[in-house]
């Protein structure tokens, strides 16, 4: 009787199961079906228009401009990241140098600095009349060289995302086996001919890694093109926009949304082939003398780390002791802080939430859909912010356009901003979270199922409580990334509701900096909290 008993438990168990794991999978698919719809609306948008016409705004020359100008940025910014990020990389783990264990965090802190908030500092202190200016002038310096343009805009965001080469050139650095390199050392090999015939093919997937990160960075970005007054997709898009040119703008989202497309599958392509060359040991043997070159190459990350962070922090402390009532419309409010905060916290709630099945699904599901579902959640991360945005504007829009009854109004609404948000930030909590259910032994579960409890039971009495580190560390990622996101809040934002980043941008289009020296203050102490996020999950989830 008890065999029976015990087989009709581990039936009715089976049967349970598969109808959860279908329930979870039509559930994800709705999740993820959700996150690219709008983006659909974009492609409407654009092939609506008359092909004539089409033909017309994708082949002149304004539009030639654009992509040659979005290309060099992001090359710049590549090829200037891994000049920094792997010699930094290398000095902090791999040599004697002195106060090493402080450069190795101070190094990777420009991260959490919004680069907009860098750009205009610059602008501050190197720009024409600026801090420098009248720093010089007495010792009959006139002329400062022009920051404004391209190269300007190369160097700003460089120094914002050369972490992203660093953080990873460093992990892979940290896991190589260095007797290798004795070895390589006693067949006679000079330390240049080990370093590139045994570090150098170990490092370079994960530098590779890294770069591409710091490409998709650079092609989005939106603030510092705006401020450096380049013409690339992201600030064109938004001045078509602004300027009612709707059809040029959806082409020009498309081109930008191709481009990226292309920087993916290449990251893609290297993930594919990234292999661990040289061994995974990880020992660390003995610190390369840098000899008479010591104090010498603490010249890099001094100079990285004064250009990152110290310039920008003396700059907004000038304009917080030099604030003055010009212009009392632009003076900050609490009421911005406490907006920002709202909505972050709504989509930190929200993303988590939408995170939870999906985490689950991808973790203890090996199906196809499973991993499907998964991918999908990082369209919205990987799509610029600015075409995400526009996408929406259509969706809110289109939606509206249907006129169907009692239906509310969404377009400029707090539900669409902080749905933007959700679609924008949700893999950094998905990312988060899977990692946080891989690590729960999958027989505690069984254990608490063959105790009668329901699938959903056993997942609220055991899986969620062992993962809710993980699921406070994924809400404060999406919590803090949405707080300094500029472009959707721009375009999406209700009219009149102001935060902290759209202080902070009207302030800079005003030139009247004074009034953006609390909100990016506020907002560089916010920011610096992601840090510590990353730190206390590895420093991976973040990247």
């Amino acid at each position: 009787m008890r065999d029976v008993r015990s087989t009709l438990v581990a039936v009715r168990s089976r049967f349970g199961s598969l109808e959860t794991s279908r329930g979870l999978a039509l559930l994800c698919a709705g999740i993820a079906l959700a996150f690219v719809l709008p983006l659909s609306w974009l492609v409407i948008e654009a092939v609506t228009v008359d092909p004539e016409r089409t033909r017309e705004l994708l082949f002149r020359w304004r539009t030639a401009e654009i992509l040659l100008n979005s290309l060099l940025l992001m090359g710049g910014v590549t090829a200037l990241s891994i000049l920094i990020g792997v010699p930094l990389a290398y000095l902090t783990t791999r040599t004697d140098l002195p106060f090493r264990r402080f450069f190795t965090v101070a190094v990777a802190l420009p991260l959490v600095v919004p680069s907009y908030v860098g750009a205009f500092s610059f602008v501050s202190a190197f720009g024409p009349q600026g801090e420098f200016h009248d720093l010089l002038a007495p010792l009959g310096i006139e002329r400062l060289p022009e920051i404004y343009g391209l190269h300007g805009a190369i160097v700003l965001i460089t120094l914002y995302t050369y972490p992203y080469v660093y953080l990873t050139t460093r992990a892979s650095l940290l896991s190589l086996d260095t007797t290798l390199i004795e070895a390589a050392r006693t067949l006679d090999h000079t330390r240049w001919e080990a370093f590139r015939r045994v570090t150098l093919p170990h490092i370079r997937p994960a530098t590779a890694a890294g770069a591409l990160l710091a490409a998709l960075y650079a092609i989005s970005d939106f603030g510092t093109p705006a401020i450096m007054r380049v013409s690339v997709f992201t600030q064109q898009i938004y001045v078509e926009y602004n300027a009612f040119g709707q059809e040029y703008a959806a082409m020009l989202s498309l081109q930008l949304l191709a481009v990226v497309l292309v920087v993916l599958a290449l990251e893609q392509r290297i993930r594919s082939n990234r292999s661990v060359e040289g061994g995974t040991g990880g020992r660390s043997g003995t610190p390369v003398s840098l000899g008479a070159w010591r104090w010498p190459a603490t010249l890099l990350p001094v100079g990285v780390v004064t250009l990152a962070l110290v310039v920008p922090v003396w700059i907004l402390g000038l304009w917080l002791v030099r604030a003055d009532a010009g212009r009392p419309s632009l003076a900050f409010e609490w009421s911005f802080a406490l907006n920002s905060a709202t909505v972050a916290l709504a989509a930190a709630v929200v993303a988590v939430l939408a995170a939870l099945p999906i985490a689950y699904f991808a973790a203890r599901d090996t199906s196809p859909l499973a991993a499907v579902t998964e991918r999908t959640t990082y369209v919205g991360f990987a799509v610029p912010g600015i075409v995400l945005a526009l996408a929406l504007v259509y969706f809110g829009a289109g939606y509206e356009a249907l006129e169907i009854p009692y239906s509310p109004r969404i377009y400029q609404t707090i539900p669409l901003l902080v749905f933007a948000y959700v679609i924008r930030f949700t893999p950094q909590a998905v990312g988060t979270l899977r990692s946080g259910v891989l690590q729960v032994d999958p027989t505690i579960v069984e254990a608490a199922r063959t105790l009668g409890e329901t699938p959903g039971g056993a997942f609220r009495r055991v899986t969620l409580r062992l993962i809710a580190p993980s699921v406070t560390a994924g809400a404060a990622l999406v919590f803090l990334t949405t707080m300094k996101e500029l472009p959707v809040t721009l375009i999406l934002r209700p009219t009149g509701f102001e935060t902290i980043v759209i202080q902070i941008w009207r302030a800079q289009k005003a030139a009247y900096f004074q009034y953006a020296a609390v909100p990016a203050l506020l907002l560089l102490a916010i920011s610096g909290l992601s840090m510590v996020v990353l730190l206390s999950q590895g420093g991976q989830e973040g990247l």
